[in-house]
């Protein structure tokens, strides 16, 4: 399978770069890595339809973002890209990410592997490193525990390795649902539900604590059923969104009925904790 590459420059702008993945996505996009002032986007060749990405382009939204580049992935060259570029995420020293190719390090408490798809969670980006950090500080012992929109699954397999008891992942992407699943084969934590599916899909299950690292905007929109989701003095985790969307996230939390913990922020990105009363 041949993939292309292609190289956006991107404007600083709010969203900009989780709305432009998203949409890609529409167009067939798999994969994505976000930098500073770029978005690198995947694609099998086969599927590439220029002139629909041309015209999305062209939206007033999109104003500023440009295709730098396009470079033709062959397969043999796919891994080796990633292997070389794909580097282990050291936690509060307590955590290594890593993927299956570097070698095991037991120095650490956990050690999580995580196939390097590209998938949302490998812990490279600030918002998935600050709600390990956080999980890390918490008591997971038999707690029932939800990931919502849980990506490589990297946050569920982290809670089942803390001695949690039921562990729940769902998300609507296939992509990130199968990664899942290979994920926590890999960690050898089997008894991790996964779930293809929405908030909607949580029904009547009740948890000690739901993680939900998503974006600002699904967050504000299914955040009642978190809420419902939990059990009277559990907590909810949340990242995904800016230090200037952290307000609005707390407002919308306490109407709720969910009183903030906690907080913190890297790189203009929030991790933020509430407690169910």
């Amino acid at each position: 399978m041949t993939y292309l590459e292609i190289t956006f420059a991107c404007p600083v702008r709010e969203e900009l770069d989780e709305i432009l993945t998203a949409r890609l996505s529409e167009l067939g996009f798999d994969s994505f890595l976000t930098e500073e002032t770029s978005v690198k986007a995947y694609i099998e060749q086969h599927l590439f339809d220029n002139p629909a990405l041309n015209e999305l382009l062209s939206e007033p939204f999109f104003e500023g973002v440009v295709v730098e580049s396009i470079e033709t992935l062959a397969d043999k060259n796919w891994n080796a890209l990633w292997e070389s570029n794909y580097q282990p995420v050291i936690i509060n020293d307590l955590c290594r990410v890593r993927a299956p190719f570097h070698e095991p390090d037991p120095a650490f408490k956990f050690e999580l592997l995580i196939e390097p798809r590209m998938s949302f969670g490998t812990a490279h980006h600030e918002t998935t490193s600050q709600m390990i950090a956080m999980m890390l500080n918490m008591d997971f012992i038999g707690k029932d525990v939800l990931d919502m929109g849980s990506g490589t699954a990297i946050l569920a397999i982290l809670a089942k390795k803390s001695g949690a008891n039921v562990v729940w992942a769902i998300d609507n992407d296939e992509w990130a649902y199968n990664n899942a699943i290979d994920n926590i084969r890999l960690n050898d934590t089997p008894d991790v539900k996964v779930l293809l599916g929405d908030a909607s899909t949580i029904g009547t299950m009740k948890f000690d604590v739901v993680i939900a690292n998503i974006n600002r905007n699904i967050l504000l929109e299914d955040m009642h059923h978190y809420a419902d989701a939990l059990k009277a003095g559990s907590v909810l985790l949340m990242s995904g969104f800016y230090e200037s969307d952290l307000q609005m996230i707390t407002d919308k939390a306490t109407s709720l009925g969910l009183t903030e913990i906690e907080h913190t922020a890297k790189n203009m990105w929030v991790a933020a904790s509430y407690k169910k009363k």
